[in-house]
């Protein structure tokens, strides 16, 4: 695979938080859905912060879409978050909510407006422009978080386990939801699961974390034949 092919490098990257330290070393396809799984604490959130820019790498290189981000605000990483709380504001309307990940001042001009309710369409809240977030389901919260990252245009998506709150119907939506966008826009997708069928139903590459250290990183149908690694078969059979 040719480095072109690969949206996140992750060249020996480390940094202490507490009393833990993380050695993170990967190279991740392009245009994939990359499942990162792993027990609680073995250090699925801090990949997603240290690319997002959240946790700042003590040393190595961070890469995403062939820039060097290691040192950028968060601001400037080619990269949208969701969190599993969606982070919507509860005082704003879900228009104006979706709006800030386009412009945070809202000068939004009239084809970002028209973005913006294409997007809402896209996930299925036409219509609910005006509605307030209190007024949505857990379901619809989280399909507006996602719109908002859609207008953002960023060539990778980031998903702190964005289901997790959910029952296992919605559950069941919103990955269907998450795959026909990829689908459409072709980026690269990075969601931490806890669920090893989650991770056969949507992934096409997967990860799995030990103990700070990325122990499995493979195409999704070797990732699941492996046997070899005790965390990885407890957790592909739990």
């Amino acid at each position: 695979m040719a480095e072109a092919q690969f949206a996140i490098e992750m060249r020996n990257v480390g940094l202490r938080l507490g009393a833990q330290d993380f050695d993170l070393d990967c190279r991740l396809p392009a245009g994939a859905v990359i499942a990162v799984t792993g027990a609680s604490g073995a250090g699925k959130s801090t990949l997603l912060n240290l690319l997002a820019g959240f946790d700042t790498a003590a040393r190595g290189q961070i890469m995403i879409a062939g820039q060097d981000v290691t040192g950028d605000h968060p601001s400037r990483r080619p990269v949208s978050l969701v969190f599993q709380d969606n982070n919507l504001f509860a005082h704003l309307d879900i228009f104006t909510n979706v709006g800030l990940g386009i412009d945070p001042g809202m000068k939004l001009t009239v084809s970002n407006r028209l973005a913006v309710a294409n997007a809402l369409e896209k996930v299925g809240l036409a219509g609910f422009e005006r509605r307030m977030p209190a007024t949505l389901s857990g379901g619809e919260r989280q399909r507006a978080a996602f719109a908002r990252a859609l207008v953002r245009k960023r060539p990778v998506l980031l998903l702190d386990e964005p289901f997790a709150a959910l029952d296992p119907a919605l559950r069941s939506d919103m990955a269907a939801l998450l795959l026909g966008v990829h689908r459409e826009s072709h980026n690269t997708v990075v969601v931490v699961s806890h669920d090893p069928d989650e991770v056969r139903r949507i992934a096409g590459f997967a990860v799995f974390i030990d103990g700070g250290r990325i122990a499995v990183a493979a195409p999704v149908a070797d990732f699941l034949a492996r046997e070899d690694h005790p965390g990885l078969k407890q957790f592909l059979h739990s």
